[in-house]
């Protein structure tokens, strides 16, 4: 039988832009594990840390679990977004309670708004070649 610490009481996937995170709420103090790491030591913009812990500051639950979180993919901002949506999903996932306090927070829908890809024959995603007439 597994420890009591190690069950997964809640589960999330979150996503922003190209970043993918798996969110596991676990019994605990309040501690959050991002890749082996404590959140402050990864994220290290305060404004990316209050960003993952705002889910739990919300709903109250900052002191009663431990968070751990794997997170991959695209650049900091949209790991630290796809965080803050996995753990959402997570808190939803343990408690549906929680879900109209979230909702209202903005915190449940994913952000759809990703890079748009290059085009072939092209410079960009919308930019051109300069035409030469001659």
């Amino acid at each position: 039988m597994k420890e009591k610490k190690d069950i997964n009481l809640g589960l999330g996937t979150g996503r922003r832009k190209t970043s993918i995170a798996r969110v596991y709420l676990r019994e605990g103090k309040g501690v959050i594990t991002v890749n082996h790491r404590t959140v402050d030591e990864y994220f290290k913009d305060s404004m990316n840390v209050n960003l993952v812990r705002k889910p739990l500051e919300i709903t109250d639950n900052l002191k009663n679990f431990d968070v751990l979180i794997n997170v991959k993919g695209g650049g900091v901002a949209g790991q630290a977004g796809a965080c803050r949506h996995g753990i959402t999903r997570a808190l939803i996932s343990y408690d549906d309670t929680l879900k109209p306090v979230l909702k209202a927070a903005g915190f449940v829908t994913r952000d759809p708004r990703m890079v748009e890809r290059k085009k072939p024959g092209q410079k960009g995603a919308r930019a051109k070649f300069q035409f030469s007439k001659r």
